[in-house]
């Protein structure tokens, strides 16, 4: 016959009968008990100062725990040589269970010993023992106060019906669940990024009408650049927009679930009650109905543990806490780490920005939002650019050198005051040269003609301009021909040096009758004429 154990109110009811005047086999009767049972609870409870002229009163409830506590059936049946030899090989079991050893390879490594156990006592030795195969306890955490914490998870909770390619996507979703009082919001995202976490956040922060103080999301790359239980990486951006919100990142370690507990299981609730069996065709949808639900389901639902309605729970208790929610929308900033061509340009987000010529070859640190672009060199901001869209360029010219910025800049008029310096002549030539519809199409030409200067001199190009615009001559070409061809000439006050005369040269007599005009028959003409 196996044993039941006697409950307090059975034995308080055994007593209460027996002072009451009921016999024994009439007591084990009327409560299904051995008559044996009944005799020595009495025999407990009068050791115990229980007796029938006294009445109830002396049956108070201290006096009926004694008495169960010491007829608590105590197993007394030793154990046999099996549990015997465990015990012998408790260092050597404890150890490989540490090391990660199954407890049937355990049993297997005991029988190469010489130490034959059956596995069902091994394993209730282990389990009596060494604890073996229970979880360890834990200690739940407070709730903390009132708007204090909001802890935030993401999944896959929601399939979308099929598109008109036939093709059915799957969306997760941020849920954000109240620590104290569970209320919860749900925000449907394509993609899982830091600037959709962002999204969810303001979402989020105008759902529940301000910010809480701390946000504990899990580790995911969206947030959390490095994990770590101590000091975690968290994503620049991400940090960025808590700062301009104020309010604290307290990341999850690593596979501790319990350091997020309140949202941990959200997951398949939304994806079963809120999205189960409904037919979504949009993240847009999807958003609507999980808002609904939030309100209007879930918000209204009696919670297991706080025995409150959360939206009724988070409206009482937890809004006037929070901080004040935020009355304008986030200009969420792109961060990024482009390096300085030789263009002197760096690309963020498809568009170029210039650089000072020091910087060509460097990474920068560039933080883009939609009205600036800045740029950083190991924490200092060297360069501001207004944002450009995708394939546009923002150029400034102080960022080039002198004779680069020019060219770069297609300065028309900076280039002509270049050559109009070297002389008058010389300026008209450029101008006349950059007199045209397309004038940048023609800066190399002016370039040569300052190229003539450089080499021959500012007189002698000023010169040789002035003949070639007397003529309208224009090419640049020709006027360097003009250059190198030209006799050098004499300076001032010089002497031209004597010809020597001929050696043969004849007297110019010897031609005056080779052509005149006229011919004179009889004239005879001279040999060589």
């Amino acid at each position: 016959m196996g044993y039941r154990e006697v409950t307090m109110i059975e034995a308080k009811e055994v007593l209460r009968l027996w002072l009451g005047g009921m016999g024994k086999r009439r007591i084990a009767a009327w409560l299904g008990l051995d008559v044996k049972t009944v005799r020595n609870y009495i025999r407990a409870g009068v050791e115990h100062g229980v007796s029938r002229e006294r009445g109830l009163v002396s049956l108070s409830e201290e006096v009926v725990a004694e008495v169960v506590a010491s007829r608590r059936c105590q197993a007394t049946k030793d154990h046999g040589e099996s549990w015997a030899r465990c015990e012998a090989q408790r260092q050597f079991i404890a150890g490989h269970l540490e090391d990660g050893v199954r407890l049937t390879k355990v049993r297997k490594l005991l029988i190469r010993q010489g130490v034959e156990v059956p596995y069902a006592t091994l394993r209730r030795w282990a389990v009596a023992e060494l604890s073996f195969g229970r979880t360890a306890t834990t200690v739940a955490l407070v709730d903390g106060e009132p708007g204090q914490e909001c802890q935030l998870d993401t999944g896959w909770v929601l399939r979308l019906e099929a598109d008109a390619s036939g093709r059915r996507r799957r969306a997760k979703a941020w849920i954000f669940t109240a620590v104290l009082s569970r209320h919860r919001f749900v925000w449907p995202i394509e993609h899982e990024t830091t600037k959709s976490a962002i999204e969810a956040c303001e979402q989020a922060w105008g759902f529940f009408d301000g910010i809480f103080h701390v946000l504990l999301p899990d580790n995911t790359k969206a947030i959390v650049n490095k994990p770590d239980n101590l000091e975690p990486l968290i994503n620049e951006t991400f940090l960025e927009y808590a700062q301009a919100r104020g309010f604290h990142i307290d990341p999850a370690r690593v596979r501790k679930a319990r350091d997020k507990a309140r949202v941990e299981r959200a997951v398949p609730t939304v994806r079963e009650d809120c999205f189960g069996g409904e037919r979504i065709y949009s993240i847009e949808e999807g958003r609507e109905r999980a808002r609904r639900w939030s309100l209007e389901d879930y918000g209204m639902r009696r919670h297991s543990t706080t025995q409150r309605l959360p939206l009724e729970h988070f409206e009482a208790v937890e809004r006037v806490h929070l901080l004040p929610a935020p009355n304008t929308p986030y200009d969420v900033p792109l961060w990024c780490d482009p390096k300085v061509a030789l263009d002197q340009h760096a690309q963020v987000a498809k568009a170029l920005y210039s650089l000072p010529t020091e910087l060509v070859g460097t990474y920068l640190r560039a933080r883009a939002d939609s009205v600036t672009v800045r740029f950083y060199d190991k924490g200092v901001l060297v360069k501001t650019h207004a944002r450009k869209p995708p394939g546009g360029r923002s150029t400034d010219p102080a960022d080039f050198p002198e004779h680069k910025r020019v060219y770069a800049m297609r300065d028309i008029a900076f280039l002509q005051q270049q050559a109009a310096a070297h002389g008058a002549m010389i300026g008209r030539f450029a101008a006349r040269v950059l007199d045209d519809p397309l004038p940048w199409t023609r800066m190399r030409r002016v370039y040569a003609l300052l190229g003539l200067v450089r080499k021959y001199g500012a007189e002698r190009v000023e010169h040789v301009c002035a003949t070639a615009l007397a003529f309208d001559m224009l090419s640049v070409k020709r006027l360097r021909r003009m250059l190198e061809q030209a006799t050098q000439p004499l300076p001032a006050g010089s002497q031209p040096a004597s010809v020597p005369p001929a050696r043969y040269l004849r007297p110019v007599e010897h031609y005056a009758l080779c052509w005149n005009g006229t011919k004179s028959a009889s004239s005879e003409v001279p040999h060589g004429c």
